[in-house]
């Protein structure tokens, strides 16, 4: 979720919104108004300028796609996701192709309080949340048992787990090195978290906090890299995208552009390498600037759900911010705190005055300039520079090549010097409006790249928004080279109370295939086929109504994950979600099988693992039924492959090797002329591989 503070004067229009929105969750009782007398942490106007030197191949500035037309919006289909009742713990749910195996509520330390992301251990689901996070029991997936929850605020607490270590993420201003509740209140302050926590889980229920690493902007996320190559250390990529720290706080922290300071915090990532043997002395060993040469990317302009929310907002008097072209609303919780503090600046009480407002109003243009710097009508500046950081890294260490989601591109990256990432290639497209997670496809032929326009905060899953704008992009990878298929967006319209767009998901390990489950907020969970990325289809789904039916309030699944046959839903309000594939004319029960052979001892998303099926029955009855469903094998020979495999698996192992041979044998002959060799083989192979166990 991006609930960034402002990182750079120069953000480009998409970004506007996502960190309004935010800017008061990051500074915490610093406060708004404050930000009239700071110091701008971005990149100011004045050195905003791109260097002439800096190129960008045109490929990575073209748009893929013009802004769609309203033929290619979402449609009001018959849709049983659709008219739900609201409800925080009573909403009413459509569900197709899963099962809700359970849902559980927050603790009460977390009630209210934003729940992140995930990651797994043995049996545990590790849960982030604003306010620490929870170690759930999930051996029983009907009835998850919370053994810890650790209270040690921060944002966002985005989580990874390494054997004997846990690493949690924090960026805002109030995180406290000793996990206290009270918050920070001073601009400076040595008590002051902003980075990564490391906790050794060698007791689960009762993890020590053991170190900590600072950096410059906070960790928004992080990803974890496990190099076979190095087996004494882990690595750790942070994505930091608040503002720089002055050095009082941090040494060597700078704000300034790199063209000022070449030691600039802004325009590069960290990495950080963990001992294994001695993870108290973590530290950062680089900061590659892997955005050298990038520019602004092109962006689309509002939606025509967003035209009315403007016009709405301007005859109710809302108070609105204008920046770099756009009107944006300020939410009325937002604007109560600002006026809050005009009457206490006062030295006032009670409710705020008419004066009040108006004081508000005047203050805003310098707030929203200090925050992304004047507006600049020179246009012979040249183009503005790029990305100054990524949102996520999705980290493949088995093809050696991590997906950048970098605000306004998607980066394709050579990992395979862990400490000097090196990027390959680049794109973009004017339907993006803020590039936020990647996932790879499991032979990493394909990439996946979603938008979470708006920030997350947003409802822009409405009828009328187009299908193209807050979705995931599909490309292939071929030399290199990133070459765009299609886009995939949740299909069912959401209201305009229900902050809905694309964010984190998980393959499920289905064998041949590319199956995915993603969350996207209140616009629930979807589970999609995107073997061929050119035609990516929806194939399973859970969902809820809106949390509240009369205005907008925070939910829905922040991130969904497969994990060792079940799937873990991380609902930002309403707790943990367990569920289950089930049966369909999509997937087999003999997929799902084979599916839930492939375990892990831990799971990470962005440090993504590779799927490897253990030989067996299920996995053989699985490629039939996918080779029924392609036309690979003839209705006759689909029966005759069954047939033979059920008294096969039941023969003694002494007399079944030499007929799983002959059935092998005979299945690469029919390859020849099959319209999915590809799939006989490998159901030859895994026959031959039964036979040898």
């Amino acid at each position: 979720m991006s609930f960034e503070a402002p990182f750079s004067s120069r953000a480009g229009s998409g970004r506007i919104v996502t960190h309004l929105r935010s800017l008061w969750l990051v500074l915490g009782t610093a406060g708004l108004l404050a930000m009239t007398a700071c110091a701008s942490s971005g990149y100011s106007s004045s050195s905003a300028a791109a260097d002439p030197a800096l190129t960008t191949p045109s490929s990575a500035t073209e748009p893929l796609k013009e802004a769609p037309s309203d033929e290619n919006t979402v449609k009001m289909p018959t849709d049983p996701r659709v008219g739900l009742g609201a409800g925080l713990l009573d909403a009413e749910e459509a569900i197709w192709n899963l099962g809700l195996l359970s849902a559980t509520p927050p603790p009460e330390a977390f009630v209210g309080v934003s729940n992140s992301d995930l990651a797994f251990s043995g049996k545990y689901a590790i849960q982030g949340n604003y306010n620490g996070f929870q170690v759930w029991d999930i051996s029983n997936p009907s009835a998850p048992v919370l053994v810890k929850g650790y209270v040690c605020p921060a944002s966002q607490s985005d989580v990874s787990v390494y054997r004997n270590l846990l690493f949690v993420s924090g960026e805002g201003m109030g995180g406290r090195l000793d996990c206290g509740t009270e918050g920070v209140q001073e601009q400076v302050s040595e008590h002051r978290l902003r980075g990564i926590r490391i906790f050794d889980i060698s007791d689960i229920e009762n993890p020590v906090y053991i170190a900590n690493v600072q950096t410059c902007r906070g960790s928004h996320t992080h990803s974890l890299l496990v190099d076979p190559n190095d087996p004494d250390n882990v690595y750790v990529y942070v994505s930091g995208s608040a503002p720089v720290r002055p050095d009082e706080e941090l040494s060597g922290c700078s704000g300034l552009s790199p063209d000022e300071d070449p030691n600039s915090a802004l325009f590069r990532i960290e990495v950080i390498r963990v001992p294994l043997a001695n993870p108290e002395a973590a530290a950062i060993v680089s900061s590659p600037r892997i955005f050298d040469d990038l520019v602004e990317a092109p962006t689309h302009g509002r939606a025509p759900g967003d035209i009315r929310a403007i016009e709405e907002a301007e005859a109710r008097g809302t108070f609105i911010a204008h920046a770099r072209g756009q009107d944006i609303v300020i939410p009325d919780g937002m604007a109560d705190q600002m006026l809050a503090q005009i009457v206490a600046q006062r030295g006032g009480e009670g409710e705020p005055t008419a004066a009040d407002s108006a004081a508000l109003r005047e203050r805003l243009p310098a707030i929203v300039e200090r925050m992304f710097g004047p507006a600049d009508d020179d246009e012979g500046d040249g183009p503005r520079p790029g990305p100054t950081q990524c949102h996520d890294i999705t980290l493949y260490p088995e093809i050696g090549l991590a997906g950048g989601a970098c605000e306004g591109y998607g980066l394709l990256i050579d990992i395979s010097d862990p400490v000097n990432p090196v990027r390959i290639a680049a794109v973009a497209d004017s339907n993006f409006s803020y590039w936020h997670s990647a996932t790879f496809n499991n032979d990493g032929s394909s990439i996946l790249f979603s938008d979470e326009w708006g920030g997350g905060g947003g409802p822009k899953c409405r009828h009328d928004d187009p299908y193209e704008w807050g979705a995931n992009a599909l490309f292939a990878i071929a030399e290199g080279q990133m070459y765009f298929q299609s886009y995939y967006k949740m299909a069912a319209p959401q209201t305009s109370e229900e902050n809905c767009v694309a964010h984190n998901g998980s393959l499920i390990p289905i064998p041949g295939r590319d199956v995915m489950v993603q969350a996207w907020y209140q616009g629930g969970i979807s589970v999609f086929d995107w073997t061929d990325p050119a035609n990516p289809v929806e194939i399973a789904f859970f969902d809820r109504g809106p949390v509240d039916a009369n205005q907008m309030a925070n939910g829905g699944s922040w991130s969904v994950y497969w994990y060792n046959g079940l799937i873990v839903s991380s609902e930002i309000a309403r707790g943990l979600d367990i569920l289950e594939l089930e049966p369909s004319e999509f997937i087999s029960e003999n997929e799902i099988e084979a599916a839930r052979s492939v375990e892990f001892d831990h799971f990470n998303v962005q440090g993504q693992q590779k799927f490897y099926w253990p030989s067996t029955f299920a996995l053989a009855r699985a490629y039939v039924d996918q080779l029924e469903r392609s036309g690979g094998l003839s209705g006759q020979g689909v029966a005759m492959a069954r047939t033979a495999l059920a008294d096969l698996e039941n023969a003694p192992a002494s007399e079944r090797s030499a007929s799983l041979n002959e059935m092998a044998t005979h299945l690469q002959h029919l390859a020849a002329e099959s319209d999915d060799s590809e799939k006989l083989w490998k159901l030859a192979e895994t026959l031959r591989e039964l036979a040898a166990s």
